[in-house]
């Protein structure tokens, strides 16, 4: 979910060609797999296609592509920050770094609980994520193109209106 909101949200504010985004996993099991349809569904709802998506694992990735890896929990964090080469590679963040959440705060997994713990999910990973491309924004000095009545859009619905 995380991959379609940062690629969703930044295609919004114009600035898509500036990032590559791919998310991965640190269970490997699953590498292929499709998405849980509750997170297809969703995604779906706030009008993000991930169905295409096929899970990675963490180790099939080329680390020193990337500048940033966000992940979710301390125990991802940890695992991550182990893959890492000795410094060398990309800054390990958790992504409620850069919300408006008490340090510490991690992404809740929704896999073992009901469908509505994927719309809190992905209602938190919204806030992750803009706060991310803010982020982002500032350290790369990059500008929004979008038109002004896309500039703002509306936070994720967290379904809870029914």
């Amino acid at each position: 979910m995380a991959e379609g909101l940062f690629t969703a949200l930044s295609d919004i504010q114009g600035v898509a060609h500036h990032f590559e985004a791919e998310s991965a996993g640190t269970v490997c099991y699953q590498s292929g797999s499709s998405p849980d349809p509750r997170a297809i569904r969703a995604a779906a709802r706030s009008g993000i296609d991930i169905s295409g998506m096929r899970a990675r694992c963490i180790h099939e990735l080329d680390m020193s592509a990337f500048d940033h890896v966000f992940v979710m929990d301390h125990d991802n964090y940890r695992e991550v920050d182990g893959v890492v080469d000795g410094g060398i590679g990309p800054m390990v963040h958790m992504m409620t770094e850069f919300a408006d959440v008490p340090a510490g705060t991690e992404i809740e997994d929704p896999y073992y609980g009901p469908e509505s713990g994927f719309d809190r999910t992905l209602a938190s990973l919204d806030d992750c994520v803009r706060g991310i491309l803010a982020h982002l924004f500032s350290v790369h000095v990059l500008v929004e193109t979008s038109a002004p009545d896309e500039r703002n859009p509306q936070p994720i619905d967290d379904g809870s209106h029914g």
